[in-house]
Protein backbone atom coordinates (compact mmCIF):
# COMPACT_ATOMS: atom_id res chain seq x y z
CA UNK A 1 0.00 0.00 0.00
CA UNK A 2 2.89 2.70 1.00
CA UNK A 3 4.53 2.10 -2.37
CA UNK A 4 1.15 3.03 -4.33
CA UNK A 5 0.63 5.60 -2.26
CA UNK A 6 4.31 7.16 -2.40
CA UNK A 7 3.46 6.42 -6.66
CA UNK A 8 0.11 8.52 -6.03
CA UNK A 9 2.22 11.50 -4.96
CA UNK A 10 5.13 11.25 -7.55
CA UNK A 11 2.45 10.92 -10.04
CA UNK A 12 1.24 14.61 -9.12
CA UNK A 13 3.82 16.13 -9.96
CA UNK A 14 4.04 14.47 -13.72
CA UNK A 15 0.85 16.21 -13.68
CA UNK A 16 1.79 19.23 -12.40
CA UNK A 17 5.43 19.71 -14.91
CA UNK A 18 2.83 18.45 -17.98
CA UNK A 19 0.56 21.63 -17.25
CA UNK A 20 4.12 23.50 -16.55
CA UNK A 21 5.30 22.53 -19.83
CA UNK A 22 1.81 22.60 -21.88
CA UNK A 23 2.08 26.63 -21.18
CA UNK A 24 5.52 26.68 -22.97
CA UNK A 25 4.68 25.06 -25.77
CA UNK A 26 5.00 26.72 -29.32
CA UNK A 27 3.48 25.58 -32.43
CA UNK A 28 7.08 23.26 -33.55
CA UNK A 29 7.97 19.68 -33.19
CA UNK A 30 11.43 21.65 -31.65
CA UNK A 31 9.55 22.95 -28.87
CA UNK A 32 7.89 19.38 -27.63
CA UNK A 33 11.32 17.66 -28.03
CA UNK A 34 13.31 20.41 -26.18
CA UNK A 35 10.60 21.69 -23.27
CA UNK A 36 12.70 20.01 -20.43
CA UNK A 37 9.18 20.41 -18.35
CA UNK A 38 7.37 18.19 -20.59
CA UNK A 39 10.35 15.29 -19.94
CA UNK A 40 10.32 15.78 -16.11
CA UNK A 41 6.58 15.64 -16.06
CA UNK A 42 6.48 11.87 -18.02
CA UNK A 43 9.90 11.60 -16.20
CA UNK A 44 7.27 11.25 -12.68
CA UNK A 45 4.53 9.93 -14.49
CA UNK A 46 7.05 7.10 -15.48
CA UNK A 47 8.96 6.46 -12.12
CA UNK A 48 5.34 6.70 -10.36
CA UNK A 49 4.38 3.74 -12.34
CA UNK A 50 7.19 1.69 -10.93
CA UNK A 51 6.04 2.47 -7.35
CA UNK A 52 2.60 1.70 -8.84
CA UNK A 53 4.11 -1.89 -9.73
CA UNK A 54 5.55 -2.87 -7.20
CA UNK A 55 2.70 -2.03 -4.29
CA UNK A 56 -0.02 -4.06 -6.69
CA UNK A 57 2.78 -7.04 -6.83
CA UNK A 58 1.22 -8.61 -3.68
CA UNK A 59 -1.98 -6.45 -2.73
CA UNK A 60 -5.23 -6.35 -3.82
CA UNK A 61 -5.79 -4.34 -7.00
CA UNK A 62 -9.76 -3.47 -6.18
CA UNK A 63 -8.29 -1.77 -3.28
CA UNK A 64 -4.82 -0.56 -4.24
CA UNK A 65 -5.81 0.66 -7.80
CA UNK A 66 -8.72 3.34 -6.52
CA UNK A 67 -5.37 4.69 -4.00
CA UNK A 68 -4.24 6.03 -7.04
CA UNK A 69 -6.95 8.83 -7.59
CA UNK A 70 -4.76 10.48 -4.38
CA UNK A 71 -3.37 11.69 -6.87
CA UNK A 72 -5.74 14.25 -7.74
CA UNK A 73 -5.53 15.36 -4.06
CA UNK A 74 -1.77 15.96 -3.90
CA UNK A 75 -2.38 17.98 -7.89
CA UNK A 76 -5.57 19.85 -6.68
CA UNK A 77 -3.15 21.02 -3.92
CA UNK A 78 0.08 21.71 -6.03
CA UNK A 79 -2.23 23.67 -8.51
CA UNK A 80 -3.26 25.83 -5.68
CA UNK A 81 0.05 26.38 -4.67
CA UNK A 82 1.87 26.86 -8.00
CA UNK A 83 -0.34 27.41 -10.32
CA UNK A 84 -2.92 29.41 -8.29
CA UNK A 85 -5.66 28.00 -9.12
CA UNK A 86 -8.60 28.54 -6.98
CA UNK A 87 -9.95 25.99 -4.80
CA UNK A 88 -13.62 26.17 -5.16
CA UNK A 89 -16.96 24.28 -3.47
CA UNK A 90 -16.98 21.37 -5.78
CA UNK A 91 -13.67 21.02 -5.64
CA UNK A 92 -14.02 20.13 -1.93
CA UNK A 93 -16.92 18.30 -2.39
CA UNK A 94 -14.23 16.08 -4.95
CA UNK A 95 -11.93 15.38 -2.58
CA UNK A 96 -14.48 14.46 0.32
CA UNK A 97 -15.90 11.63 -1.76
CA UNK A 98 -12.42 10.82 -3.30
CA UNK A 99 -10.94 10.50 0.56
CA UNK A 100 -14.23 8.62 1.47
CA UNK A 101 -14.70 6.21 -1.06
CA UNK A 102 -10.56 5.24 -0.72
CA UNK A 103 -11.12 4.90 2.95
CA UNK A 104 -14.33 2.46 2.12
CA UNK A 105 -12.27 0.21 0.06
CA UNK A 106 -9.60 0.18 2.03
CA UNK A 107 -12.32 -1.66 4.97
CA UNK A 108 -12.98 -3.91 2.75
CA UNK A 109 -8.97 -5.15 2.72
CA UNK A 110 -9.90 -7.48 6.06
CA UNK A 111 -11.25 -10.73 5.19
CA UNK A 112 -12.30 -12.72 7.30
CA UNK A 113 -9.70 -15.71 8.35
CA UNK A 114 -11.37 -19.29 6.23
CA UNK A 115 -13.08 -21.79 7.83
CA UNK A 116 -11.02 -24.97 8.54
CA UNK A 117 -11.85 -27.70 5.78
CA UNK A 118 -13.19 -30.82 7.18
CA UNK A 119 -9.54 -32.91 6.56
CA UNK A 120 -8.04 -30.39 9.07
CA UNK A 121 -10.83 -30.90 11.98
CA UNK A 122 -10.14 -33.71 11.87
CA UNK A 123 -6.26 -33.99 11.55
CA UNK A 124 -6.25 -31.34 14.41
CA UNK A 125 -8.88 -33.69 16.00
CA UNK A 126 -6.23 -36.66 17.22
Amino acid sequence: MVWVLGGSFIGSFGALFLKIGAGKLKASLKSVITNWRLALGIAFYLFSSVFFLLGVRKGELSVLYPMVSLGSVWTLVWSKLVLGEPFTRPKFIALGMILCGIALLGMGTTRPAPAPSEKQRITSAR
